[in-house]
């Protein structure tokens, strides 16, 4: 009695254990969809604005016959149906008609191809086959990266000093900004080589991106700003030798002092040559006012008389005889 006990609790455990096997197989089975039930299963596609895109299937999934539909969006819209057995394909539109002419279906495979994609495409695309089977893609449009652009930060320009045992010198930052305008789904990154130094990252669309960085004037490395998304990028390199000279306050000051010192110049030059002006005028008045005019006086002499007086004198002849022998 007590051995047919034991083999009736032994066959119900083994009883038990086969259920709960067949359960669990069932329960699997209705999980990959071997029993008509949907598969969850997601596959992402990037794609850049302005692209084509093709949602692929794999042609061992359909069956000669078998009829598709392709469906969009949260409401499920139709846009496209297949029908092999009656060798019709179809495309469709939505209300807002943003499929307008974007739309090829491949009769071979069944793959749907989205032409010239916008941002207004983005969302999930489902395909069901045969009215059990699906496949469901969620597609995301990023808008073409354009270039970033780094400029000088004049208004934060600092400077740093630093000091050893013998001098001390004074070390100037270089303030830079990395920017891009109408962006959305991308990270702005600084790198130093291949280091990354700082990063900003925006899920929203259409908005403005900045990223500052501070280098020293005289820094030999080599520095990036790369502005990415999930398919592309766009690098732009650092030129320390044309954005850091010097701060702007500083080329001011410069730029004020030099301005000043040609005034002084030019004040001191135009004062000199006045003055010597003004002494070559002076001159030349003096030496009018010392200039006497004065009137011949003409004195009444003696003088034709005298000379003719002289005149006789000199013609005066002395007459000898002469005596004959």
């Amino acid at each position: 009695m007590r051995i047919s006990i034991l083999l009736d609790q032994e066959f119900f455990a083994e009883l038990l254990t086969k259920m709960f096997h067949t359960l669990v197989l069932f329960c699997l089975c209705c999980l990959i969809g071997v029993f008509g039930a949907e598969t969850n299963e997601i596959q992402s596609v990037p794609v850049t604005e302005g692209d084509s895109v093709t949602l692929y299937i794999n042609f061992t999934e359909i069956q000669k016959d078998d009829s598709m539909l392709w469906k969009y969006g949260a409401e499920k819209s139709i846009i496209a149906e297949i029908n092999r057995k009656y060798e019709w394909f179809s495309t469709f539109d939505v209300p807002d008609g943003r499929f307008r002419d974007r739309l090829k279906l491949d009769k071979q495979t069944g793959s749907l191809t989205i032409t010239n994609i916008t941002t207004r495409h983005t969302g999930v695309y489902q395909l069901e086959i045969a009215g059990a089977r699906t496949k469901t893609f969620s597609v995301s449009v990023y808008a073409r990266l354009s270039v970033p652009v780094i400029s000088r930060n004049s208004s934060q320009c600092s400077s740093s000093s630093s000091s050893s045992s013998s001098s001390s010198s004074s070390q100037q930052n270089c303030s830079l900004v990395c920017s891009v305008v109408n962006v959305g789904h991308v990270t702005l990154s600084w790198y130093k080589g291949n280091s990354l130094l700082s990063s900003i990252s925006v899920s929203d669309l259409s908005i403005s991106l900045s990223l500052p960085l501070e280098v020293e004037y005289q820094a030999k490395n080599t520095y990036s700003c790369v502005l990415n998304n999930p398919i592309s990028n766009q690098t732009q390199h650092l030129d320390i030798t044309q954005l850091c000279h010097t701060c702007a306050g500083s080329v001011s000051l410069i730029v004020l002092i030099s301005a000043g010192s040609l005034l002084v110049v030019a004040a001191v030059g135009i004062l000199c040559i006045y003055k010597k002006c003004r002494k070559i005028d002076k001159e030349d008045e003096t030496s009018a006012e010392e200039i006497n005019y004065t009137m011949p006086t003409f004195i009444k002499t003696n003088t034709h008389e005298s000379f003719l007086q002289e005149v006789r004198e000199d013609s005066h002849v002395d007459y000898t005889p002469i005596m004959m022998r």
